[in-house]
Parts: C-alpha cells; structure tokens; sequence
C-alpha cells in the first residue's frame, strides 16, 4: 500500500508503525492523547493494546487537512472491514494529543 500520498510525515510515521503492529506507534503521542471512536470517548492505550497488530487500513483513499486527516477502507479486526477516519491532532512540540477515529460514512 502506497503510504506517500500522506503528507505529514509524523502521521505516515505513526500509520507505518500501526500498519507494522509496531508498539513505536505510542511513541508519536503525548503520555495520554485524548481519543475518540464514533465520537465516543475511549482510553486510548487500552484501545490500541487490543487493536495494535490486528487492524490495518486495506487502503489509503484520501488525506485531508495537510495530512492529518487519513480516510480508507480499515480491517478492524472482529469487527470486519468498512470505510475509516483517523483525524490527528498535534501539539506545539509535533506529539499528537488527540485521536479521533470512526467510520466514514
């Protein structure tokens, strides 16, 4: 999967490590992002140890916002496959402090 059409190098980083199920994922975050799915509010290390090394997006199929926002079709594990969102936000010092994640509808 062709990762370069992410812009932001922090983000393609943080998603080849995702795609990796490589724990230098935690590593592009603050000590405790704030991280939402479907708009609900999730502790984001205990999301992701279940997560980590058993989802994976199939396919990058637009980036947005300077390329913090990525939008693809996501293996989600048990939960099957379907369209995602994951929309990044960093702060001053380049870590990203929140996560927001769901389906793209």
């Amino acid at each position: 999967m062709d990762l370069s059409k992410i812009t932001d190098v922090a983000v393609r980083q943080a998603i080849e490590a995702l795609q990796a199920g490589d724990q230098k994922w935690y590593t592009f975050f603050t000590e405790h992002p704030m991280m939402t799915d479907d708009g609900n509010p999730v502790k984001f290390r205990s999301f992701f140890a279940n997560a980590l090394g058993k989802e994976i997006f199939l396919s990058i199929d637009r980036v947005e916002n300077d390329g913090k926002n990525i939008y693809g079709n996501f293996k989600a594990g048990q939960w099957g496959t379907f369209p995602v969102f994951f929309k990044f936000h960093k702060n001053e010092e380049g870590k990203f402090e929140r996560l927001d994640i769901g389906q793209d509808k």
